[in-house]
């Protein structure tokens, strides 16, 4: 990998609304020297490669190609975005099923072309279930293959808290672990504003707030996509400043704590499951799940999320 995000390339795979507000963000972030588009339809891959470059003038200098997945050959990092969305009715099993046999031919084909130390981000849906496919696919380590996870949720918990307290969303520090879904855990156990937990912070707050609001908080995290989705058809917008974090932290060795999802070792007394924790989050992708001091009804819901996703790996047969 190149040093500290010098010369690095990266490789979007799937260029549908989430990938291609992610190479606009990477674009305009300038952590990059290349960015490769590749996609199923190549002349959709091309068409974005060009809106994009056409403002390179108003950006860090980049490279931005369309092309197959040959191009993963130098890649440091590999974002899979491709997968169908979820349709009305439809279970989470058959979305799983149909993506999980899209990446049985996309996850050969990386690791085929991409250097053994190259991280590979996934990001489709339902993420933890097709991240543990891609561990499970991928030869190479699996802390080098993450999903996107619950960053983008607990970025959303920090800003809702920060929104009600009246305190910079910057200054909040807070995690939502397990699945990236209906059975995510906000983590209130480690949630602290300046330093202060809760228990210590909300006293000394003029709001007087109760219990309520805590659930409140959290249920808007975590229907936050389906009042989106309602709206707009898809999210993309936020998930897309998300996976440039996770890849800054990646391309500048950063050792900064994410809540990716990866595969579990242990942690709680789960493994062989892909879910989210606070990870320190380097160029070799999750360096370390960090096992923190959760309360025990937080580790009995964080339990609970894990058999979930358990039963569709099952239901799967993986």
């Amino acid at each position: 990998m190149t040093a500290r995000g010098e010369g690095a390339r990266l490789v979007m795979v799937g260029v549908g609304l989430v990938g291609s507000a992610t190479a606009f963000a990477l674009m305009e972030g300038g952590l990059l020297s290349e960015i490769c588009l590749v996609d199923i339809d190549r002349r959709k891959a091309e068409g974005q490669a060009m809106d994009l470059i056409h403002g390179s003038a108003f950006v860090p200098p980049v490279s931005i190609v369309a092309g197959d997945l040959s191009l993963c050959e130098r890649a440091d990092v590999i974002i899979i975005s491709a997968g169908r969305n979820q349709k009305p009715g439809e279970t989470r099993l058959d979305l799983s099923r149909d993506n999980a046999a899209i990446f049985q031919d996309i996850i050969p084909e990386i690791d085929r072309w991409a250097p053994p130390e190259a991280v590979i981000i996934v990001v489709t849906n339902p993420v933890d279930v097709l991240t543990y496919v891609a561990a499970r696919l991928s030869k190479r380590d699996p802390s080098r293959v993450i999903g996107s996870g619950t960053t983008l949720d607990s970025a959303r918990f920090r800003y809702l808290l920060g929104k009600h307290c009246g305190v910079d969303p910057r200054n909040v520090h807070a995690y939502v672990v397990g699945e990236h879904g209906d059975t995510e855990v906000a983590a209130w156990s480690l949630t602290n504003i300046a330093g202060a937990r809760l228990d210590e912070f909300c006293p000394a707050c003029p709001r007087g707030c109760k219990g309520t609001d805590r659930l409140k908080i959290e249920k808007d995290v975590r229907e936050a996509a389906y009042e989106i989705i309602e709206r707009k058809g898809a999210t993309y917008w936020a998930v897309a400043l998300a996976l440039r974090r996770i890849v800054q932290a990646i391309i500048r060795d950063e050792n900064s704590v994410l809540t990716v999802s990866t595969l579990m070792t242990g942690q709680y007394g789960i493994e062989d499951v892909c879910l989210s924790l606070p990870c320190i989050v380097n160029r070799s992708g999750a360096f370390r799940a960090l096992e923190l001091p959760l309360s025990s009804p937080e580790i009995e819901r964080l339990l609970k999320s894990a058999a979930v996703l358990r039963d569709i790996q099952r239901d799967l047969g993986l």
